[in-house]
């Protein structure tokens, strides 16, 4: 019951009373009246409520961010008693708003909701109450839709960067040179061909098969290209509208341009994700970039290992890793430490750093360790 109808049924007992006491028929009337108004806006409304149903769905399951979705939300109810518009309220990510239905019976009505894809993640989307209401306005009720919400994922959009460089040597060429000469890991054998070199003929089986015959080695694998990306909570943006969700937006960026650049001539990729939502996305195929991208809107940033941590942990993947690339928001002594001892392990290392200032003196010290170490410093403004 709302305040309207509370003041409505004061106002029944008030001249029920006075009916009784005066014995005067208007108030009597006027009680009569009222009660008439509260039963039909009672009746009204728990008909509405009860008939009342709400279907909903996206126009998709995940957009770029930037982009839009469309949440479509039917409405019918088959009460033929007349009551007022009904209202709804649907959820975008942490945010509660509310659209009107036309409360016209028997006929599904439609409503359409543009919802704006602005930061990076998966956001609850749907209607979450109904409202039901009478005419006059006594009663409101509300009734949940049984559909539920939908879960909106909302993609990092990759922009263009300059290509990863690998250590010189490092490029794969190199490495399938040594395999080729490499007598302990032979694959097959063929007949030979002029030009062989003759310390690549197999002269015991030659000799069995009575004609030459040349080893033939495994062709090396390319060396990957190893993202390191810190899932924690993004550091900075105080102050900043949305500053935090714009920090996550960059960093997921950096990452997807970073490997959509080298997944693009089929180079081999690795993204460990030590937040909370452990995964790791590996391919060398473009096709692979939207998987990436909806496992980076998934994850929280927040938890998860210290970056610092995650530094020395990926060091065992030095042998197979041609170039590194760390994406962080946050730059100290630690960290500093564990990309220069990547370097120091063979690969090119580059760091992203995210931040809205990056004239910050604090951080020129560490920058400049990097840059001793040869390690490419690279500054991401959020946009």
């Amino acid at each position: 019951m709302t305040g309207r109808g509370a003041a409505a049924l004061a106002a029944l007992a008030t001249s029920a009373v006075c009916a009784l006491s005066l014995g005067n028929l208007l108030y009597l009337y006027i009680a009569l009246l009222l009660l008439l108004l509260l039963l039909y806006g009672l009746v009204s409304c728990l008909w509405a409520r009860r008939t009342a149903e709400c279907r909903q769905f996206l126009s998709a399951s995940s957009v770029p961010r930037g982009g839009s979705a469309m949440l479509t939300a039917q409405v019918y109810h088959a009460c033929p008693l007349p009551v007022a518009a009904l209202r709804g309220e649907y959820l975008w990510g942490n945010q509660t708003e509310e659209c009107e239905f036309s409360a016209a019976p028997f006929k599904p009505v439609s409503r359409r909701v543009s919802l704006s894809a602005r930061h990076v993640g998966c956001f609850d989307a749907g209607m979450r109450v109904l409202w039901v209401q009478d005419l006059f306005g006594l009663f409101r009720m509300k009734k949940t839709p049984a559909s539920g919400d939908a879960v909106l994922s909302v993609l990092p959009r990759p922009f263009d960067i300059e290509k990863p460089r690998f250590t010189l040597g490092d490029d794969g060429s190199a490495a399938l040179g040594r395999t080729q000469e490499d007598y302990n890991a032979p694959e097959d054998v063929r007949a030979y061909r002029p030009g062989d070199a003759m310390k690549r003929i197999h002269w015991k089986l030659s000799s069995r098969k009575r004609e030459l015959l040349v080893r033939r080695f495994e062709t090396p694998a390319p060396p990957d290209t190893l993202i390191l990306l810190d899932c924690d909570t993004p550091r900075g943006g105080e102050g900043v509208p949305e500053g935090k969700e714009s920090l996550r937006d960059a960093l997921c960026e950096t990452a997807v341009a970073v490997a959509r650049m080298q997944m693009a001539d089929g180079s081999p990729v690795r993204l460990p994700i030590y937040g909370a939502r452990a995964n790791e996305f590996a391919s060398d195929q473009a096709e692979g970039l939207t998987l990436l991208q909806e496992m980076l809107a998934a994850q929280p940033f927040g938890g998860g290992e210290d970056f610092s941590r995650v530094l020395n942990l990926e060091l065992r993947r030095m042998r197979r890793t041609g170039a590194a690339v760390i994406i962080t928001t946050r730059l100290d002594a630690q960290i500093v430490e564990g990309v220069s001892h990547i370097r120091r392990m063979g690969p090119s290392a580059r760091l992203y750093l995210v931040t809205y200032t990056p004239d910050d003196p604090a951080c020129q010290p560490y920058v400049s360790r990097l840059q001793h170490h040869l390690v490419e410093v690279c500054y991401v403004t959020p946009a």
